[in-house]
């Protein structure tokens, strides 16, 4: 436990300082490298795809956990404080919080600007679809979302899976989650070659993502935001998305902001419908980009109370 608070600490203080030599990624770096490997080997058909989404799925998830598990090995063999040292290490490098702020807060910074193609650019740094046309209230709307979404897979979610087993477990997590944010789109590419990333995405992510949706209602009251409306909208929309996780923070920041989320959006030039989450009782200002902040940070601390609560009344029992 004591590791992970640690490393959580660390995350606030610093962010993700080290570019490319970050392990998530070097994560992504090996997705990309196997990939091109697997897909010259294998044929171009639906079973060929399959096949070799599962291999490069088994490939990545294997290295993302053996090399921290050998390296935490080795560094206890040789002295106690050197493992805890390296085991705190990893367990700030796999969480996200300071970094999803100050990525979508240069995307508040850019709103400022008359020319909305510094904001554009901002927000394409954060998200997957198509930000080239996107007005000012499709900016706001797509980075409120994605603070809302990594609330689970970059908090909570390793939050849950270092408690439970360490950075082991966590980088097991982040492999499968870099898997499900490259390869697991549905479109021609990766329909079938991504689909046991998106669904081992999916099923690592269910609990997860119904435990960051009620921690971020209790935060929506701390925060005075409106959590009576938060906890109804979460209740109504919480599966209006295709994923059956990312409408559950979404859900609720929608509700808590009093705001509309998700709807119709372009990603890779194709245009995917989708329902709308929460209701429009007011438009979207930038400022709904400090306030998903504020609710992002307020789940994070009570996650990491939660856990370590929950882990010392096991450790008592």
């Amino acid at each position: 436990m004591l590791p992970v608070v640690l490393g959580f600490i660390l995350d606030l203080i610093i962010g993700d300082p080290f570019g490319s030599f970050h392990p998530i990624c070097a994560i992504g770096n090996t997705i990309s490298f196997f990939k091109k490997k697997i897909r010259a080997f294998f044929p171009s058909n639906r079973v060929g795809e399959l096949i070799g989404g599962i291999i490069l799925c088994f490939i990545v998830v294997f290295l993302s956990t053996i090399v921290p598990f050998l390296l935490l090995f080795v560094g206890y063999r040789i002295h106690f404080n050197l493992g805890f040292v390296i085991e705190t290490i990893f367990c700030y490098q796999i969480l996200a919080t300071k970094s999803l702020r100050t990525e979508s807060m240069k995307v508040y910074d850019a709103l400022s600007d008359p020319d909305l193609e510094k904001a554009r650019h901002a927000v394409s740094m954060i998200v997957g679809r198509d930000t080239s046309a996107l007005s000012k209230e499709g900016i706001i709307k797509a980075s409120v979302e994605t603070v809302a979404e990594n609330t689970t897979d970059g908090v909570i979610a390793p939050l849950f899976f270092m408690m439970i087993g360490g950075p082991v477990f966590g980088f097991f997590y982040k492999a499968v989650n870099t898997l499900d944010s490259m390869v697991g789109y549905k479109n021609e590419e990766n329909l079938y070659f991504g689909r046991m990333s998106a669904k081992l995405d999916d099923v690592l992510n269910f609990i997860p993502a119904r435990i960051s949706a009620l921690l971020m209602i209790a935060a929506s009251f701390l925060c005075g935001y409106d959590a009576k409306n938060a906890w109804y909208i979460f209740k109504r929309d919480r599966l209006k998305h295709a994923s059956p996780n990312s409408a559950q923070t979404e859900s609720v920041c929608a509700g808590a902001l009093n705001i509309q989320l998700a709807g119709n959006a372009y990603y890779f030039g194709k245009l995917y419908e989708k329902k709308t989450i929460g209701d429009a009782k007011k438009d979207l200002e930038p400022l709904d980009i400090k306030r998903v902040n504020r609710l992002m940070y307020v789940t994070a601390y009570l996650g990491v109370l939660v856990f370590c609560v929950m882990i010392l009344i096991l450790y008592i029992q």
